[in-house]
Order: structure tokens, then C-alpha cells, then sequence
């Protein structure tokens, strides 16, 4: 391995819950390879989340850098989390396309869109392309968008 791959940084993809990281899986072993502390990125993550409600899914992007430091970046829940909780149901259907296990409003949709604006990935695309995608989500999981 040469000195530049040696010294590269380390991106570590987590999905941890609002206020609930701890140094059990699947935080543990990913950082814990990586010879850092988890503890201290359980520290940082549940006070950066304590605002959220607990038990929400939040991807997590850990940069570890080479001196085993490490910074984090939070995003929205995923889509899907989002549209089950406004159609308050818990999962989605086993057949969508023909089956319907909720509904949710265009209004739904857009503060669904604009709390997803706010990641980084999303912040170039406008709203309605936001939107557009959110509608596709929800028909993939048998929720139906009603105006």
C-alpha cells in the first residue's frame, strides 16, 4: 500500500437513531475498525440529535481522517421513514402498484420536500423535481398522493 492510500480519509455510512447512538452495531464495529473511539462519536451525535424525536433514522456520514479524528454530517430521515410517518402507518405494502396501505396530501409531500432540500445532495434541484421524486417514493410503497 503506498503513503497516499495510508493516508487517506475514511467515509463511514450509518443509519443511527435520534439520540440513541451507542457503541453497540452498528456503531461500534464500524468506527471501532477504524480505530476510533465510538464513544465519543456517541457523545457528539446524541447531543447534535437531542431536538430530533427519538428513534428517528438519521443517515450519518463519519469522515475519518488518518490521525483517527473524525467529523460527522448529519442528514434527513430517509424519504420513506417521512411518508410512513405522515400516512401513519408502520410499513409499506407487500404488493404496492395494486394495493394502497395509505394516503398522504400534496402538503405533506412539499414539507416533506423542503426538510429535504436542506441536505447538501439536495440543495441544487428546485422543489417540484423534490416533489416529483417523493411522489414516485410514496407510489413505491403503496402510499397514494391526494390533493
Amino acid at each position: 500500500m503506498s503513503k497516499k492510500q495510508q493516508a487517506a480519509e475514511v467515509l463511514v455510512r450509518i443509519l443511527v437513531a435520534a439520540g440513541k447512538a451507542s457503541p453497540s452495531p452498528p456503531v461500534g464495529p464500524a468506527l471501532g475498525a477504524r480505530g476510533v473511539k465510538s464513544m465519543d462519536f456517541c457523545k457528539q451525535f446524541n447531543d447534535k440529535t437531542k431536538h430530533i424525536v427519538t428513534d428517528t433514522p438519521i443517515p450519518t456520514v463519519i469522515t475519518i481522517k488518518p490521525d483517527r479524528t473524525f467529523t460527522f454530517v448529519t442528514k434527513t430521515p430517509p424519504t420513506t421513514y417521512l411518508l410512513k410517518r405522515a400516512a401513519g402507518i408502520t410499513k409499506g405494502a407487500s404488493n404496492p402498484g395494486s394495493e394502497v396501505v395509505g394516503t398522504v396530501s400534496l402538503k405533506h409531500v412539499y414539507e416533506i420536500a423542503k426538510a429535504k432540500q436542506q441536505d447538501a445532495n439536495l440543495k441544487h434541484l428546485s422543489l417540484e423535481s423534490i416533489c416529483g421524486s417523493i411522489v414516485g417514493v410514496a407510489k413505491s410503497i403503496g402510499i397514494q398522493v391526494v390533493h
